[in-house]
């Protein structure tokens, strides 16, 4: 899955997608939690350890290699946010 649109506007099914290809053998807890909980992108960059453990991750390991990879998606979300007041600041 590309980033090629904002995280932050990702419906339920981009985040199960998303999921999907960065966590395939944590599909079976989550499918259920994300579409029960509505979790959209917007929810998906807030979520911390202790929402991963409510929402089924209860191994520490796993619960850290999902948040090193919304880490990633936390940060693609800021340059997204930079480049557009950048653009905003050089168009005027």
């Amino acid at each position: 899955m590309g980033l090629s649109k904002r995280v932050s506007l990702w419906s339920v099914e981009e985040v199960l997608e998303w999921m999907q290809d960065y966590h395939p053998a944590k599909m079976d807890t989550l499918q259920k939690a994300i579409i029960k909980h509505a979790i959209s992108g917007r929810v998906l960059l807030r979520l911390k350890d202790h929402h991963l453990e409510l929402l089924g991750v209860e191994a520490e390991e796993e619960q850290q290699e999902i948040l090193q990879d919304l880490l990633l998606l936390r940060v693609q979300e800021e340059v997204n946010e930079l480049n557009d007041i950048c653009a905003e600041c050089f168009s005027s």
